[in-house]
């Protein structure tokens, strides 16, 4: 338990830093832009392209299908089990910039997502593996600027992405 107060308070640290730092105001209006391309419509729009382009045989569509049938489930499991509250309810005095979609903080979905998504198509694209974990982890750090999640969020959010994915990958190419 000391080990769990001890990281809480040190992402409040973390998080109370990015916060109140001079350039957190300019941020904000590109924080918001790079969230929403977490949201979940162009992953959308990649499998309906996929889908289209190549039928349900692509291989990045399969390991697309199979990695969000994988991390959604882990990703609301882990949510509602831990209860984990988001900033603006854990901290006395701070409001987020934006309304989350749901009342918990731990782990960030968006970010589970966006690393998910940014290791299947880094995978069969390698040329834009760096890209997209640099826009990947834009989307982490977006959540924390916009007061929705605090550091280790985005944090196991990335790994739970990673990790569904690489699952995934290893259990398609098996077949």
């Amino acid at each position: 338990m000391k080990l769990i107060y001890s990281i809480h308070k040190c992402d409040v640290f973390m998080f109370t830093w990015l916060n109140n730092v001079s350039i957190h105001t300019h941020l904000v209006r590109l924080c918001r832009y790079i969230s929403k391309t977490g949201d979940g419509i162009l992953y959308v729009l990649a499998a309906a392209w996929l889908y289209w382009e190549s039928g349900a045989e692509s291989p990045l569509f399969k390991a697309m299908a199979l990695a969000f049938l994988i991390e959604r489930p882990i990703y609301f499991i882990l949510k509602n089990s831990f209860k984990r509250n988001r900033p603006q309810a854990a901290l006395e005095n701070f409001r987020s910039v934006i309304i989350p979609s749901d009342q918990f903080s731990f782990p960030s979905g968006h970010t589970s997502a966006a690393f998910m998504m940014a290791t299947l198509v880094g995978f069969f694209m390698p040329v834009l593996l760096i890209p997209l974990y640099l826009w990947a982890a834009s989307v982490g750090f977006s959540r924390v600027v916009l007061g929705v999640h605090f550091p280790t969020d985005t944090l196991m959010g990335a790994a739970i992405g990673v990790g569904t994915a690489i699952f995934s990958l290893d259990y398609l190419l098996s077949l």
